[in-house]
């Protein structure tokens, strides 16, 4: 009985949580007809259908989420109608004109019953209105859905968020007896009836806005964690009073939940070619533990740029759960050679396993689409966080500690990793960059600048133009082929017109393997202080392995340069420009 009442207490005070903001304007647009036969159904129906949906989505099945997302997208459409036809007395006439109808043959039938309509229609809003509901999960409310992950779906764990929903609703029905004597009021003195109801329309379609935009999860739910958790908590602490000092605690610790939400069940790890640092690794040893999928591969700058950031996490949280794969799907051909695979995770201090996934198996399962990417799987096999590309890191590492957390780990927040990050590893300077990735196989060539045009699958003898900005040119005897541009005789040149503080180029030595020696200017000066990590003052540099190289970093203020590589040695292979 006693967490009967902590539920309804719990529920009651979520009128004080922004997170009921979405959902007041269908509710007071109710406030015109009679409490019994309009509100009351209402409010009921919003109870039921969140008690329903919040047991089956505590069961963490996908199709319980897949389910409620359908009934999400319902709901939407229902009430979207709702508010339009408040809009407009038209639209509500045609809308209503069926359930008129049946109310009509249901009176004739019956003998009674005309409020069958209007009671039926306000309890179908009030069901649509529960399934767009997201409470934000403050202790209580954890508390029972903690339970209710644990125990399963069962009649006590529904009639808990029934409990939950009825004392949401109970602190709705006072403010709506509230809000329906000042709208009486406004309506009988000003005469403004029409625009009080255009008006609800118009909050009810910002309302369903506001939960197609995810603020109802997202921001309404951040703000209203310190509006009501120290309510909740005294609730709490009401009912639970705390043992004297030394006194055994009659009330066992309660599990960690995290509120981030079960994406979807993790594909397997299978399909990979062969692993690196690691025998093979299946979902049933990881099971228990934390893992984080990091999709990149090697010559990406985008991927180099977060490689710090993961191999921190990695040492960081390997004695408290986390397991760090690393899958390797190739985007250029030379990045299919385990061996230039395996020389890169020396040169970049990889320790943790890599799964090299040269036929994409397991890019497809996961059906990813970025280089980087990255997945966060919980003990218990459910994708429950992911983030594509750059960025976002403290949010990325504040969801591993979460669901260490989870996972019975003592990890403690703390502050995010500061990485030590060198050369091309060093994020990018965003503020400044004017340049994008340009390839140099004709597949994907843009920009390009030499007046002899592009010359697909041919040994041509180019000569520099002068580029506008992002346009590139060649100089010398190439053969420019589908993803790369291989120099066939010694003394040719790259030259690009940039705006960023950074510039790499992907070059390889070829199929002779031999190191390859080259010379950079910058606006025809050796760079100085502007060389990059792989380049001496003087411009001078060796192409050893087929990598991205960092050429140009800008010391000073940020500016147009044009940029010119020559070659002092045939056979060199160029595939692609980055900018940072």
């Amino acid at each position: 009985m006693t967490i009967l009442i902590i539920a309804y207490l719990g529920g009651v005070l979520t009128i004080l949580s922004p997170c009921i903001l979405p959902i007041l304007p269908f509710v007071f647009a109710r406030t015109g007809g009679p409490f019994a036969r309009s509100t009351l159904p209402m409010l009921a129906g919003m109870a039921a259908s969140f008690a329903l949906v919040a047991t089956l989505a505590a069961l963490g099945g996908s199709w319980a989420v897949r389910a409620n997302e359908y009934g999400r997208l319902a709901a939407v459409m229902l009430l979207a109608a709702f508010g339009v036809s408040l809009l407009s007395p038209r639209v509500a006439y045609v809308l209503a004109r069926p359930v008129v109808d049946l109310g009509n043959r249901l009176t004739t039938s019956a003998g009674s019953a005309r409020s069958a309509p209007a009671t039926a229609s306000s309890l179908v809003l009030g069901a649509a209105t529960g399934l767009l509901w997201a409470p934000c999960a403050g202790p209580i409310l954890g508390l029972v859905l903690t339970g209710a992950a644990l125990q399963g779906a069962n009649f006590e764990t529904t009639f808990l968020l029934f409990a939950y929903a009825a004392g949401a609703a109970t602190s709705l029905a006072v403010a709506l007896l509230v809000g329906g004597k000042v709208f009486a009021v406004m309506k009988r003195s000003l005469g403004v009836g029409e625009r009080i109801r255009q008006c609800l329309g118009a909050a009810v379609l910002a309302g369903l806005a506001a939960i197609a935009l995810g603020l109802d999860t997202g921001v309404l739910t951040q703000l209203s964690y310190a509006s009501t958790v120290s309510f909740e908590q005294a609730v709490l602490d009401r009912f639970h009073e705390r043992p004297a000092a030394g006194a055994p605690s009659k009330v066992a610790k309660r599990p960690f939940r995290s509120e981030l939400p079960a994406e979807s069940r993790a594909p397997a790890l299978n399909g990979a070619v062969e692993w690196l640092n690691s025998a093979p690794l299946t979902n049933e040893q990881l099971r228990g533990k934390v893992v984080l999928v990091n999709f990149w591969t090697y010559s990406c700058i985008n991927c180099i740029r977060t490689i710090p950031y993961v191999r921190a996490w990695a040492e960081k949280y390997k004695d408290k759960g986390l397991v760090v794969v690393g899958v390797h799907t190739p985007e250029f051909a030379f990045e299919k050679r385990i061996d230039n695979v395996r020389q890169a995770l020396g040169g970049f201090n990889i320790g943790y396993p890599v799964a090299i996934d040269n036929d994409y198996r397991i890019w497809r399962a996961f059906e990813n689409s970025y280089w980087p990417a990255h997945y966060l799987i919980d003990a218990k096999g459910e994708i429950r966080y992911h983030q594509f590309g750059e960025g976002n890191y403290p949010q990325t590492e504040k969801a591993i500690q979460d669901l260490l957390r989870e996972a019975g780990s003592e990890t403690a927040a703390s502050a995010p990793v500061v990485p030590d990050a060198k050369g091309a590893e060093v994020g990018p300077d965003m503020g400044n960059i004017g340049s994008g990735e340009t390839y140099l196989g004709y597949r994907r060539a843009s920009n390009f600048a030499s007046p002899e045009g592009l010359q697909a699958d041919a040994t041509y003898h180019y000569s520099f133009a002068k580029p506008n900005l992002n346009e590139w040119g060649l100089s010398g005897t190439w053969t420019v082929g589908a993803q790369q541009a291989t120099l066939t005789q010694p003394g040719g040149g790259i030259a690009y017109r940039f705006s960023a503080r950074d510039l790499h180029l992907v070059l390889g030595p070829g199929a002779a393997g031999k190191p390859i020696r080259f010379r950079v200017t910058i606006d025809g000066k050796d760079p100085g202080n502007d060389r990059g990590s792989d380049i001496d003052a003087s411009g001078n540099g060796t192409v050893t392995a087929t990598k991205l190289y960092q050429l140009v970093r800008q010391s000073a203020d940020v500016a147009v340069r044009n940029f010119e590589i020559r070659f002092l040695d045939r056979g060199v292979e160029a595939f692609a420009f980055t900018f940072g």
